[in-house]
């Protein structure tokens, strides 16, 4: 009769054991994996993470920026024109170098407002091209192996039905916890993503303000606000890269404090990736 019993407590022990391995071995490899995809996207260029969107953003360039851009190079040269034959006393002081260096600085602000866009997209490919290098140095593999696991559930085989289910419960909380902060990680890299594409979809208005001393801090806190995106990409990196280190030193001995550890490493994760934007901008002063 007793053994029984027996029987049916060890059945819902390799129940629970079977759950919380389950748990362990998901909460580890949801976050690992959409590590490993972030690592990957943050890489790309936005012709290469969705060509299809690239190809609208540049449509929306040319045939509606652009034209409004004309409009305020326009505004902005005749302006500069004005004060210029203004600072010559009505032209009773007229020299025409003058007159040469307002063709030569036309000729730049057109220029810069017929490849805004370009110029935009070179600043990723810049930024690409750090991350990339970055990613040589950083191992962004924050792995726990299977035996580390097996190891975990193995020494709680001596635990009763009570402890066990709760055990599980705790899990079960932080997988949840783990898989939603997993989420957060990706929006911040596709919200990234977005910021470039919506940004760089109006580069031609602020290079159309440069022109001028008065709004030309338009056309410069622009360019710092792409390099900052683009430097935002390598705080990305740097922050899966401490992750990884961090999860690599866990010693996997008691489920309790190692579980909780998990969670904490990938909430700092979520945080300082969602400030990661703040930062690039900080550094660069962009706002």
């Amino acid at each position: 009769m007793f053994g029984i019993f027996d029987k049916i407590e060890e059945f819902f022990k390799e129940l629970l054991l079977g759950g919380i391995q389950a748990n362990l071995e998901s909460m580890f490899l949801d976050i690992n994996d959409k590590v490993g995809a972030v690592a990957t996207d943050v890489g790309k260029t936005p012709m290469g993470w969705n060509g299809d969107v690239f190809a609208f953003i540049k449509s929306i360039n040319d045939s509606v920026i652009i034209p409004i851009a004309g409009l305020i190079i326009t505004a902005v040269l005749c302006i500069e024109l004005i004060n210029m034959v203004m600072q010559k006393n009505n032209m009773h002081d007229t020299d025409t170098f003058e007159f040469f260096k307002y063709i030569i600085k036309m000729w730049i602000a057109v220029w810069l407002v017929s490849h805004a866009f370009e110029f935009s997209m070179a600043v990723f490919d810049v930024a690409q091209h750090i991350v990339n290098k970055a990613a040589g140095v950083i191992n962004t593999s924050a792995i726990v192996s299977g035996d580390q696991i097996v190891a975990m559930v193995d020494s709680l085989k001596d635990k009763g039905l009570g402890e066990l289910v709760m055990i599980l419960f705790e899990t079960s909380i932080i997988k949840v916890a783990i898989e939603a902060i997993s989420i957060v990680i990706m929006l911040v890299v596709y919200g990234r993503m977005f910021e470039i594409y919506v940004y760089s979809s109006v580069s031609a208005i602020p290079f159309a303000t440069m022109g001028n001393k008065e709004w030309g801090q338009i056309g410069t806190n622009y360019i710092k606000g792409l390099f900052a995106l683009g430097l935002q990409g390598l705080f990305l990196m740097v922050c899966l890269g401490i992750y990884a280190v961090l999860v690599k030193t866990i010693e996997i001995t008691d489920i309790h404090t190692s579980t909780m550890t998990i969670l904490g490493y990938a909430v700092l994760l979520g945080l300082m990736m969602l400030k990661s934007g703040t930062l690039a901008k900080s550094v660069l002063n962009a706002h």
